[in-house]
């Protein structure tokens, strides 16, 4: 078997830059994740109105639902060097 055959063999299903940009998604869902957090009250019986911020009930969903987004895109990219030899033929 030539080394170029060998190549191939063990060839991953993504590039490097694919696994950068799902590494990115997977940091943009836990950011929003966390803008999500806090607005509890110290004492149970008071009821904290920052549970219905714009930042927990929007802003941060919105992050959320980027990031799968991003990681769906990054998943599906196909790279540079690809689309070249695609070109070719």
């Amino acid at each position: 078997m030539s080394k170029k055959e060998t190549e191939k063999k063990f060839e991953m299903a993504l590039e490097k830059q694919n696994y950068l940009l799902l590494a990115i998604a997977f940091v943009i869902v836990i950011v929003g994740f966390l803008l999500m957090m806090g607005g509890g009250s110290e004492n149970p019986e008071v009821f904290n109105e920052g549970v219905y911020s714009f930042r927990r009930i929007t802003l941060a969903p919105l992050v959320v639902l980027f990031g799968f987004l991003f990681a769906i895109y990054a998943i599906m990219k196909k790279p540079a060097e690809t689309k070249e030899m695609e070109k070719k033929k």
